[in-house]
């Protein structure tokens, strides 16, 4: 074969793979739609598993949740060592991460409820297997410390419900009719459009995409790994408890060098609960604060969404796509079929 014929031949052959391996990344950066659980009905049974924070004297809270469920006409099984103890876990290592893989792997179990969060997911989540789970997937539900476990079911593929959790229940669940009213609809597959108040600091816009978060500190601990998200063409969602804001502002300077919102489509603020005040002031509000971090993306960015560390905290499908609009005197949130 002469030179140039054998030339031309590699120059076919690099341009054929190098077409076909960028058409492949770009297949796969465009493949936002994760896979979603069966929606629950009468019959399904939930798991309520521990993968954190020790229940110390969280028997009635997990008992009314059972009994909560089973007036929805669902059943419930509990971990083995949900009531375990192991210093600040509910469990060891080994036991949560037991009690959570057999949940993962049960066919018949529908979904998995956490019972609180506390800290401790992250030690877990290097020895979880999702082979089975992927054959039979089933709804993950929580929030807080649950959100280490949302990035990483997110990033095998598939939607999640950030939601309470059976220790966010009162002795009174009257008190949180609307947060209850939001998790039964959305389990059980009619998920819930949100009219937000308006708020002076929204930054309008319209956008849509995949909606991805939960808490800013979990978030902001998975940067580098493996569990991280990206969030290009997505909508992230945050909220956090009992933070200084400049840590707030630490966690988005931290985020924003690491690209994490370079091809944000918006993001969607929830509760920002319990505020430590430090001994200097920071001098602004953690709304202005957030705008600040964020002030050189022209993405919307809506205030007042009530989910999070409050007695409201209505339920969220993550993984599905919204349709997100910002506006000064409201905002909507709406879960697209």
């Amino acid at each position: 074969m002469s030179k140039i014929r054998y030339s031309l031949l590699l120059i076919l052959v690099c341009f054929f793979f190098g077409n076909a391996n960028a058409q492949d990344k770009s297949v796969q950066k465009n493949q936002t739609v994760l896979i979603q659980p069966h929606y629950l009905k009468a019959g399904d049974t939930v798991a309520i598993v521990a993968p954190s924070g020790i229940l110390k004297n969280r028997n009635d809270e997990v008992n009314q949740a059972i009994t909560l469920l089973k007036s929805w006409g669902l059943h419930a099984v509990i971990g083995k060592h949900v009531f375990s103890k192991a210093d600040h876990f509910a469990g060891t290592d080994a036991e949560r991460c037991e009690d959570f893989q057999k949940a993962l792997d049960d066919p018949t179990i529908s979904a998995i409820w956490c019972a609180r969060g506390g800290y401790g997911t992250v030690r877990i989540l290097d020895k979880l297997d999702y082979t089975k789970f992927k054959k039979h997937p089933k709804w993950l539900i929580g929030y807080s410390d649950i959100t280490a476990l949302h990035n990483q079911v997110h990033n095998e593929g598939f939607q999640s419900i950030h939601a309470l959790m059976c220790v966010s229940l009162p002795k009174d669940i009257s008190e949180i009719k609307e947060t209850l009213e939001t998790f039964k609809s959305t389990i059980f597959g009619n998920p819930v459009n949100y009219i937000l108040d308006g708020s002076t600091y929204n930054r309008v816009g319209e956008a849509s995409g995949p909606l991805v978060g939960g808490n800013l500190t979990i978030l902001h601990t998975m940067l580098g790994s493996k569990t991280s998200i990206d969030t290009s063409g997505k909508i992230l969602f945050i909220e956090e408890i009992g933070e200084y804001k400049y840590h707030i502002d630490r966690m988005l300077q931290s985020m924003k060098r690491a690209g994490y919102f370079d091809n944000c489509a918006g993001i969607l603020v929830g509760d920002m609960s319990k505020m430590r005040k430090n001994t200097t002031p920071w001098g602004t509000s953690v709304e202005q604060l957030i705008l600040d971090a964020l002030a050189e993306y022209d993405f919307p960015i809506a205030f007042g969404m009530p989910a999070g560390h409050e007695k409201d905290n209505r339920a969220l499908i993550l993984g599905h796509t919204i349709a997100l609009k910002v506006e000064k005197g409201k905002s909507t949130v709406v879960f697209e079929n």
